[in-house]
């Protein structure tokens, strides 16, 4: 008696559902992540400060150009936010980041298109004698045809994840650039404003020794007074000069770098800035107040954000690449219509067709297979160092920006302080000199203590605009991941 052998091309084509059950194990994308201890910490200036406290205060943009802009306004100058929109406008970084994002937005949907079925129309007619004792025919046919390679293993989902998760960071890589430039606009701004309030510190004081050179000559000549007091008196007068002419040297190479980073022209810069003249550091600080920051923001930082999806990329690269050593699984059919007219006789009919189903498997590929898969681990282990390393950068920076911040107010109060202080002196110093009751050496002395608190005053307001923006810069401009890039 024989046995009757089950048909087995019905569990051919039931294979790939069984095939199917077996993925590839790419490590987890989210392996790199902010630790609990460094999630749930507090960053603050002050060390009273409670996360309640801190939920309440100010942050920057959260990812909109129109809130980018009202952020800077808070400085107190419209000037800032305009030259600001015109350098994003015409950055060479965001443009690039902009590219990039249609680069990755076109691979995710050439990975979406190998997931799943091609279907492509074809048709061709021709005319002519192709055997030999048949008459002149004509033939024209149409059709679809259709091509499917089976996911079995989950590879061409894993690459069209690791695509989408490159598109985010590229996204994320555009808000990146953004505030990388208006921290950058911001801070050549407030050089220059700083640098113009120096220069009229050092108008007033080439004033003040200008006069003193004068009266020391006045009283040299009438014999009140020795030469060699004219001659220290017109020493100094020349050194503050001299000062004077280097401070705007340095005001106008701040001008140049602004013409640099901006659409606008060095005229069109000095005439903007010459209408909007009443900007002090100390003014445009004063409207803005933070007093601590939640450790989360780390993770809405652009570039930490970036890395992260970069991460998870590299998992499913890992996934893709380990799909590449298992059998691969393909369909194809088609569907068309067909026609031939020959000797005076015409057949017209639909043919279509179901396979061929084709299976490979690589067998021996000189370990080409293995190598992409140790690639693809590699370039994972990088991206989550790489992600571990910008996350304790930020916090490096958000630590160091909220002590600067921080220094600069302790210190500004003193240095208010210490310049009228030795403002007074000075001005004590002059009018005993002037009655003749005191010395060219004392006047001198005092003048330079003077002229060093105001520049040190000017100094520490410059240092505390610096911190704001490198805290904005720190926490990315407060960025979120939901934000719309473009």
């Amino acid at each position: 008696m024989h046995k009757t052998r089950k048909p087995l091309l019905p569990l051919f084509f039931l294979s790939p559902l069984f095939l199917a059950a077996c993925a590839v194990t790419a490590p987890h994308a989210t392996t790199a992540q902010l630790d609990a201890a460094t999630a749930t910490k507090w960053y603050s200036p002050l060390p009273s400060v409670t996360a309640a406290a801190a939920a309440k205060a100010d942050l920057p943009h959260q990812g909109s150009v129109t809130a980018l802009a009202n952020w800077w306004q808070s400085f107190g100058d419209p000037l800032l936010v305009e030259l600001i929109a015109s350098a994003q406008a015409a950055s060479p970084s965001v443009t690039a980041a902009a590219s990039r994002i249609a680069q990755a937005r076109s691979a995710v949907v050439n990975t979406g298109a190998a997931s799943g079925p091609n279907l492509s129309a074809a048709a061709n007619a021709s005319r002519g004698i192709n055997q030999l004792n048949v008459p002149l025919a004509s033939l024209g046919n149409a059709g679809l045809q259709a091509s499917w390679e089976i996911d079995l293993w989950g590879g061409n989902r894993a690459a069209q994840d690791a695509a989408q998760a490159r598109l985010a960071g590229s996204q994320a890589g555009w808000h990146d650039a953004r505030v990388s430039v208006a921290a950058e606009v911001a801070n050549t701004y407030l050089n220059l404003r700083t640098c113009e309030l120096l220069v009229n510190v050092a108008k007033d004081d080439v004033t003040s020794r200008t006069e003193t050179s004068r009266l020391t000559g006045l009283l040299a000549n009438a014999g009140f007074t020795a030469p060699a007091n004219a001659a220290l008196a017109r020493a100094s007068n020349a050194q503050s000069q001299s000062m004077l002419t280097m401070q705007r040297t340095q005001c106008d190479m701040q001008v140049k770098a602004l013409v640099a980073l901006t659409t606008f022209t060095e005229p069109e810069i000095r005439s903007k800035m010459s209408k909007n003249d009443v900007f002090t550091a100390s003014t445009a600080m004063n409207s803005i107040a933070i007093q601590a920051l939640p450790a989360q923001l780390l993770a809405q930082r652009p570039d930490v954000f970036a890395a992260q999806q970069e991460v998870a990329a590299a998992s499913g690269d890992v996934g893709s690449a380990q799909a590449g050593k298992y059998p691969r699984l393909g369909l194809s059919g088609s569907l068309g219509l067909q026609g031939i007219s020959s000797g005076g006789v015409s057949v017209n009919g639909a043919t279509w067709s179901i396979g061929p189903v084709s299976v490979t498997l690589p067998i021996l590929d000189g370990g080409r297979s293995s190598a992409a898969v140790d690639l693809a681990n590699a370039n994972y282990e990088a991206a989550s160092a790489n992600y571990r390393a910008k996350v304790r950068s930020a916090v490096r920076e958000v630590e160091e920006a909220l002590l600067s911040l921080q220094s600069a107010n302790d210190r500004l109060q003193d240095a208010a302080i210490a310049t009228e202080g030795y403002g007074a002196a000075f001005v004590a110093s002059e009018a005993r000199f002037k009655s003749g009751l005191g010395s060219l050496s004392d006047l001198e002395d005092t003048r330079r203590t003077a002229l060093a608190a105001k520049t040190a005053l000017l100094n520490v307001e410059r240092e505390r605009s610096a911190a704001w923006v490198a805290l904005y810069r720190a926490v990315g401009g407060g960025w979120t991941p939901s934000a719309k890039a473009m």
